[in-house]
């Protein structure tokens, strides 16, 4: 999944509260190098030291939760999805 695909096809928010990240928004690669960039520029990979974070913190309910857990296909995409499971396939 390349980024590029998706940001187009997913929304990012916290699984939690439902919090969206802004560009704006940084968190720290702690402990660790202490790098501060926006972790969904890169799905949790530290651009400072390569490390890859299996979990994010919302920066508004404090949660902790996996950072793929807050990746969600649109409701547009979630209905296509599920009417493709329904279809009958051809024999």
């Amino acid at each position: 999944m390349s980024g590029r695909t998706m940001d187009r096809e997913y929304e990012i928010y916290c699984p939690h509260c439902r919090w969206r990240p802004g560009a704006e928004d940084r968190w720290q690669c702690a402990p660790g190098c202490g790098t501060v960039w926006n972790t969904f520029w890169t799905r949790g990979l530290c651009p400072g030291c390569a490390t890859q974070w299996q979990d994010t913190q919302c920066l508004s309910c404090k949660r902790i939760s996996p950072h793929r857990k807050w990746y969600h296909l649109p409701r547009k995409a979630r209905r296509a999805a599920t009417r493709k499971k329904r279809e009958p396939t051809a024999a």
